[in-house]
């Protein structure tokens, strides 16, 4: 018989100057399947965790990719880049008497303004579409980008070092190390590119690492994705982010037959839980219907 096609989770911690696109075709490769997807994009300078799913369980990652997510950044006081962050073209450099000015005192107070729940406009070479086509391509054609701003919720903006940059040709700029938790569609990029016109100097990021999407940390995932990759079972990473609903061989059958549950909404601990059977299978993810439990995604058994 040929072997069961992988399906899982697996957590890897993309390097430098790779897309998340490149990752994923490596896990093709090493995996053996078609199959893979991510929850979430890294920006090639980026670094960090990327969640992956593997066969059937690339269906848990619309339920991944919201999750709150923690990054490590460096943000550069005095210099303004066209894409917010190193990658860019640099567009302006601060008078080094601006920069002096930019004491400890007024780092922390520009921070406290972008902390909470904010309007943040995206940066323009964000992957947001609009009318149909991505800002990052639109900006690179050299058209004039404008996006809305959006809600977000920064939980915490916590500055953990300042110091002097050293700029090529001359000139003052302070890079300041951050952690910030926050909302999926939070763009850090952005934050620093706000921090920086807040304190008159302009902004951008030198420096950007995930270490947190959700209960998932960098400290367990992989850098190299080997053939025969240990994954996350489906049934973990689902109830890690869902709860769970245990049920009984019974109406895991029923439940991958497309019937409901009689009656059973009552025991539901959460919206939508991920449905597991007596032997640590997922079922699926289930809802409430009234009184009764519907699946609303159904796992095969051999998927």
């Amino acid at each position: 018989m040929p072997e069961p096609a992988p399906r899982g989770i697996l957590l890897v911690d993309k390097s430098g100057g790779m897309t998340s696109h490149d990752v994923v075709a490596r896990a093709r490769r090493a995996l053996g399947t078609r199959k893979i997807g991510h929850a979430g994009t890294l920006d090639p300078m980026a670094t960090g965790l990327l969640v992956l799913g593997v066969g059937a369980a690339t269906r848990l990652l619309t339920y991944i990719v919201g999750l709150d997510k923690t990054y490590e950044a460096t943000i550069r006081l005095g210099v303004t880049t066209d894409s917010d962050d190193a990658d860019g073209a640099e567009t302006a450099r601060a008078h080094p008497d601006a920069v002096a000015a930019v004491t400890r005192d007024r780092i922390d107070a520009g921070v406290r303004e972008l902390t909470g729940e904010i309007d943040q406009v995206p940066s323009r070479v964000s992957a947001i579409k609009v009318g149909g086509k991505r800002a990052y391509d639109l900006a690179r054609a050299g058209q004039e980008v404008e996006l809305k701003a959006r809600r977000v919720t920064v939980a915490r903006f916590d500055v953990v070092a300042v110091r002097p940059a050293e700029l090529d040709q001359g000139g003052a700029a302070v890079d300041v190390d951050v952690v910030v938790d926050c909302t999926s569609g939070t763009y850090i990029r952005a934050l620093a590119r706000d921090l920086g016109a807040d304190l008159g100097v302009g902004g951008h990021l030198t420096a950007l690492r995930r270490t947190r999407i959700g209960p998932f940390a960098v400290a367990d995932a992989v850098v190299e994705i080997e053939p025969g990759a240990s994954l996350l079972s489906d049934a973990a990473v689902a109830t890690a982010v869902l709860g769970s609903f245990d049920v009984t061989a019974d109406e895991a059958r029923d439940l991958r037959h497309g019937k409901r549950l009689a009656g059973a909404a009552h025991r539901l601990s959460a919206e939508t839980p991920a449905a597991v059977d007596p032997e640590g299978r997922l079922v699926g993810i289930v809802g409430r219907r009234g009184d009764d439990v519907k699946s609303l995604i159904n796992m095969a058994e051999d998927a």
